[in-house]
């Protein structure tokens, strides 16, 4: 993985959005919740800057971040383990300046010398909420064409229920200034929603950060953004690519079925622009006589010797006989025991399904394990 260096770096938000899916995030930041049978949340982001050539990426971690260092390690798998630039991880008190933060602006105030040390001309900032594809080259180019101050993402979608009371929408003009911010949209309806992926120059940043903290400010995008959006020039770009948006329980196990059409998750992961994860050499996955596997994405390490029916299956999980799951997302080395039946569950990683026991969801209310739990 060799991309041409691109004059700019990326800050990553591990920790925004934690409140919107609680039962996940108890030992880890949202950037660590799996998804897509093999990956973490940050990894699309990752994997989106470093194909686009970005390889100075700094991720502000707050709380709940042993699993996302674990995962991360020193950056290898995304060709980050650099002795310039590369992977910055930046936990709260690392050094006097840096903080416990509450937004997104002390987050960056804690590390604005940082920045101001950097050579790279342009900044991207991404939450790590979204299994997104993006490439930066061209939205840094789109950026330089512009002229704008800041270039920010969206895509079209109704309100996800899980963001009724947390989310940012947009209007433009007919070429592409943001007029208006809507905050906590209840709209009906397909609306402009706001990614939180920004770019724009690393001086305009330190400046409109420096500017935030001088006067108390904290929230970007309502206090830095939205009471300036008539003296910055903010443009914005539409997504048009696929787009897994994780603010809820629901909306992890949709998106994640969702990946059982061959056509979404060629949409997500096109072979010109891979995701990268952390390495686990398993076996190929184990198909034992008796088994019966149907419309499932299953990844390496398995055993299967029961029935598997519309499921997404992480590494090392294990389907003994006579069971059946069905319609369910189990993670990394869940076992399911001989004659048990799951339906519509979600299961955490290390969890237990003993013998002849029963789980069953709805579409709307799957049902939930917790990490290490055997039932």
């Amino acid at each position: 993985m060799l991309s041409q260096n691109t004059n700019a770096l990326g800050i990553l938000f591990p920790n925004n959005y934690d409140n919107t899916i609680p039962e996940m995030v108890t030992d880890r930041a949202m950037a660590s919740i799996p998804f897509g049978g093999r990956y973490r949340m940050i990894d699309f982001a990752l994997s989106s800057m470093t194909n686009s050539g970005i390889n100075n990426v700094s991720v502000i971690v707050r709380k709940n971040y042993h699993s996302l260092m674990d995962h991360l390690g020193a950056g290898r798998e995304w060709d980050l383990a650099r002795r310039r630039g590369g992977l910055n991880i930046w936990p709260p008190f690392a050094d006097k300046g840096i903080k416990l933060y509450n937004s997104r602006v002390e987050a960056i105030v804690s590390i604005i010398h940082f920045l101001e040390y950097q050579k790279e001309s342009y900044v991207v900032l991404s939450d790590t909420n979204l299994a997104v594809n993006v490439d930066y080259k061209e939205i840094l180019a789109e950026h330089q064409k512009s002229g704008a101050d800041i270039t920010m993402l969206y895509y079209k979608t109704e309100i996800p229920s899980g963001r009724r009371n947390d989310n940012c929408t947009l209007t433009m003009d007919e070429n592409g200034r943001v007029k208006q911010f809507y905050f906590n949209d209840y709209r009906p309806g397909i609306q402009n929603l706001n990614m939180n992926i920004y770019v724009m120059e690393r001086t305009t940043l330190i400046r409109l950060i420096k500017d935030a903290a001088s006067r108390g400010l904290i929230n970007f995008e309502r206090e830095v953004l939205g009471m300036h959006v008539d003296e910055l020039d903010i443009r914005a770009l539409e997504f048009k690519g696929y787009v897994a948006h994780i603010c809820s329980m629901k909306s992890y196990f949709d998106e994640n079925m969702k990946l059982i059409d061959e056509k979404n998750l060629d949409a997500l992961f096109p072979k010109n622009n891979p995701i990268y994860t952390k390495l686990r050499d398993d076996n190929p996955t184990r198909y034992l006589p008796g088994s019966k596997v149907v419309n499932s994405l299953i990844a390496d390490g398995c055993r299967i010797e029961g029935t598997v029916e519309n499921c997404v299956l992480f590494r090392g999980v294990v389907v003994e006989k006579g069971a059946v799951v069905k319609n369910c997302v189990l993670m990394q080395d869940t076992v399911v025991q001989a004659d048990a039946n799951l339906s519509c569950v979600v299961t955490d990683k290390n969890v237990t399904v003993t013998a002849n026991k029963s789980l069953s969801g709805t579409d709307s209310y799957p049902v939930y394990v917790a990490k290490r739990h055997v039932v």
